[in-house]
C-alpha cells in the first residue's frame, strides 16, 4: 500500500517527495474532490494526506469518507505554515480526555 499526498502548496508536495511519497497540488474544492475521488479509487493507495487547507474547502466530503470508507485512511496535515490548530491543541485535548494536565 502507498500513501498519497493532495497539497494546495508545491513545497509540501517537493517534501514528500523525496520521502518518496507522490501527489498533486490543487486550489479549487472540485479539484480536492476529483483528486480524492481518483485516490479512492486506485486499491493501491492505503493512505492519503491532505493539507488541513484543503479540508477546510470541502470539509463534507472529507468527514464522510472518513466516517464511511475502510480504505483509504484519510489523514489531515498542516502545510508549511503551521496548524490552523492553537499551540497547545494536544495538551488540552489530554487534559479534557482523562483530566491529566501535562
Amino acid at each position: 500500500m502507498r500513501f498519497y499526498l493532495i497539497s494546495d502548496n508545491l513545497d509540501t508536495l517537493v517534501g514528500m517527495r523525496l520521502a518518496g511519497i507522490e501527489g498533486t497540488v490543487v486550489h479549487e474544492s472540485a479539484d480536492v474532490r476529483n483528486s480524492l475521488k481518483s485516490a479512492m479509487d486506485d486499491t493501491n493507495i492505503g493512505v492519503v494526506l491532505i493539507t488541513e487547507k484543503l479540508v477546510q474547502l470541502c470539509p463534507d466530503l472529507v468527514y464522510e469518507l472518513k466516517l464511511n470508507c475502510k480504505r483509504p485512511l484519510i489523514v489531515e496535515i498542516p502545510d508549511r505554515h503551521g496548524s490552523g490548530r492553537a499551540n497547545d491543541s494536544i495538551t488540552r485535548y489530554v487534559k479534557e480526555a482523562i483530566g491529566v494536565k501535562i
